[in-house]
């Protein structure tokens, strides 16, 4: 399988991130059903022969749930991160421009994924996702965590009522803040998002610095959608599972 992405750090973790040569993941983008459950059979067994792929019904919060078995896409409670220490399974998590990390501790057998938009970010989706991995008996200071292709900094411009919800968190937010057009800022999500984990104690983390939004041949995007007056768009998954 062509173009499934993946992070040295993880190395010892099934893995990847998919782009958009790999077909559309989202199963709210529009397309057929059966061809989007397709995509995302052949990612996952790319992933993890003979796994199961299991996902939940993304909401931008920073809710975190434990896989004890796999459940159907119809079952999939809400959240934006889920962690599982049984084997066989693939978690997935779908973006388009939001940022994926995917976790592992190796040696303690739990893998975690979470979708880190600026909202789940900001909530702490990734501080709920290193607890619940604790919780399985992960050790925060062997868990490696990989951020997987995202809107980069040169391509996400927001406006100063964006900024200031980061800045009155933590003042020290605004450095991932780069001086934009007039009342208009340059946002770093994927730095943002390496800071907090940086910030729970994950002393491994790789990022990818792969941007979604140029290249509509590569990755699917929703802020180029949107920009463009299309009206659907699709989604990348990445993937992590335990042989």
């Amino acid at each position: 399988m062509t173009e499934l992405f993946k992070a040295n750090l993880l190395e010892g973790a099934p893995h990847g991130f998919t782009g958009a040569r790999l077909g559309n993941m989202g199963l709210g983008a529009g397309d057929e059903p059966e061809a989007v459950a397709r995509n995302r059979a052949l990612a996952a067994e790319a992933v993890l022969q003979g796994g199961k792929l299991v996902g939940v019904y993304q909401t931008h919060s920073a809710d975190c749930v434990v896989v004890d078995s796999a459940w159907g896409d119809d079952a999939r409670p809400e959240a934006d991160a889920l962690v599982t220490a049984q084997r066989e399974l693939v978690l997935g998590i779908v973006t388009a421009d939001c940022a994926p990390v995917l976790l592992a501790d190796i040696d303690a057998g739990v893998i975690g994924a979470a979708h880190a938009g600026w909202k789940g970010a900001l909530a702490g989706v990734t501080d709920n996702t290193i607890a619940a991995m604790e919780q399985l008996g992960a050790r925060r200071k062997s868990i490696r965590a990989a951020i997987g292709p995202c809107i980069a900094q040169a391509s996400y411009e927001v406006d100063d009522g964006f900024r200031a919800r980061f800045v009155a968190v933590d003042g020290g937010n605004d450095r991932f803040f780069a001086s934009g057009a007039p009342h208009h800022f340059q946002f770093d999500l994927e730095g943002y998002v390496a800071h907090r984990l940086a910030a729970a104690g994950i002393g491994k983390i790789e990022s990818l610095r792969l941007d979604t939004y140029p290249d509509a041949a590569r990755f699917y995007s929703f802020r180029r959608a949107t920009h463009r007056g299309e009206a659907s768009y699709g989604r990348q998954i990445s993937l992590i599972g335990l042989a």
